[in-house]
């Protein structure tokens, strides 16, 4: 196992079988719907800070830029990209869970895996749980569709997941899988769809469907209050501007009658392709 040379500690402390589950800003997350998902499951349910890795080894600072900011005395600092490792109780189970929210590093993919997969068995965590977000041809009118993907035949099985046959570019989601593979670690990836018409705005919807797959794997409920208030907002906000537009509208109206036909087929095969296909498109 790798040593853990570019992990800083702030509070080592032993869990009780652990999930980790991990999100990444960047090529993986269409509409910062997994970002937000990860961000949503650490303030609602009060984590604490475990660890971080340090930024020094894995990101080009003239490509993922530091931020200056103050802080409450008025004094500059610079804010700098972050890997954080936090943890806490899951309600209603034996068990706890450790979230890592993430930036896709520019740098050194293999030896940023290694980090992660040796925090995860300092921590002795049971299995690794990937949250991502894709563009797909999906109406915002309908349901946000979620697949969950595994290589292991028993987990798919055992988790309703489909097994992945993707050939092609990868972002660090699946290099993550790859080191999950290499260090005997259990993993699956879960990927939300957000409307490929809206790609610049921040998705509530997908990330409220995220959650609410990742609170089945975890069998407790995860409080979802203002990702559905949000949710509700977002959908009157693209109403409004598709109305307003009538090529918009006619297209929409075109992936409403696509996405009900499918569903009245019960062909589910369509969003495992969509993300092939998202991840080969980028």
């Amino acid at each position: 196992m790798a040593t853990l040379d570019h992990v800083h500690w702030h509070r080592r402390r032993p869990l009780r079988d652990p999930m980790l589950v991990a999100a990444f800003e960047g090529w993986n997350d269409a509409g910062d719907a997994a970002s937000t998902a990860i961000r949503h499951l650490r303030d609602v349910w009060e984590l604490d800070l475990v660890a971080e890795l340090d930024p020094e080894e894995f990101y080009s600072f003239t490509d993922t830029r530091p931020y200056v900011a103050f802080d409450d005395g008025g004094l500059r600092r610079i804010d700098w990209p972050a890997n954080r490792f936090w943890a806490g109780e899951i309600p209603g189970q034996d068990r706890d869970l450790l979230v890592l929210e993430g930036i896709e590093p520019n740098l050194r993919w293999r030896t940023y895996g290694e980090q992660i997969t040796g925090v995860a068995h300092e921590l002795r965590v049971s299995m690794v749980v990937t949250l991502g977000a894709l563009l797909t041809d999906i109406p915002h009118t309908r349901p946000t569709s979620v697949i969950g993907t595994a290589d292991d035949a028993e987990l798919i099985t055992r988790l309703d997941l489909r097994p992945s046959g993707y050939e092609g570019p990868t972002g660090i989601v699946g290099a993550l899988h790859e080191a999950c593979r290499t260090a005997g670690l259990d993993s699956i990836s879960l990927w939300g769809s957000v409307p490929s018409y809206v790609p610049g705005s921040t998705s509530p919807k997908a990330a409220l469907a995220l959650i609410e797959r990742l609170s089945q794997l975890l069998h407790t409920t995860i409080p979802v209050t203002d990702l559905e208030i949000a949710t509700t907002a977002y959908e009157r906000q693209l109403d409004e501007l598709v109305q307003e537009d009538e090529e918009s509208s006619t297209y929409v109206a075109e992936l409403e009658r696509v996405f009900d036909e499918q569903a009245l087929h019960g062909n589910g095969s369509d969003l495992v392709d969509e993300v092939e296909r998202f991840l080969r498109d980028r």
